[in-house]
């Protein structure tokens, strides 16, 4: 069974032109990078300073995997890039949202 599901995957990346084992590696293997920049941006605002380029940095993580798709692939329907844009804009919304509260953080005294 587990053959028949690996060659299925390998299939659809045939399809598509694109490696789903490379596609996987690029997105598990931007996650601590993009921790970090994200770490960095919020580091940056607590200072004071400017996050142009650490929130350039983290979009460019948030995306590495997409952006390979958007290369190597070919034929892709539209019914993915849908897809993709829902969940690439729902994740930037979560993240804004999340690096917020964690800028915020600085300014409320801490409770015991």
């Amino acid at each position: 069974m587990l053959s028949d599901i690996n060659q299925w995957f390998l299939a659809l990346g045939a399809e598509y032109g694109v490696n789903p084992y490379i596609f996987g590696a690029i997105y598990v293997g931007a996650i601590p990078f993009f921790l970090a920049s994200i770490a960095w941006l919020v580091k940056r605002a607590r200072a004071g300073r400017s996050t142009v380029v650490p929130t350039l940095v983290a979009g460019f993580f948030f995306v590495s995997a997409y952006l390979y798709l958007a290369i190597a692939g070919r034929n892709i329907p539209v019914w993915v890039w849908i897809f993709l844009a829902v969940l690439v804009i729902y994740g930037a919304y979560s993240t804004v949202r999340d690096t917020r509260r964690k800028i915020a953080a600085k300014d409320t005294p801490p409770t015991l």
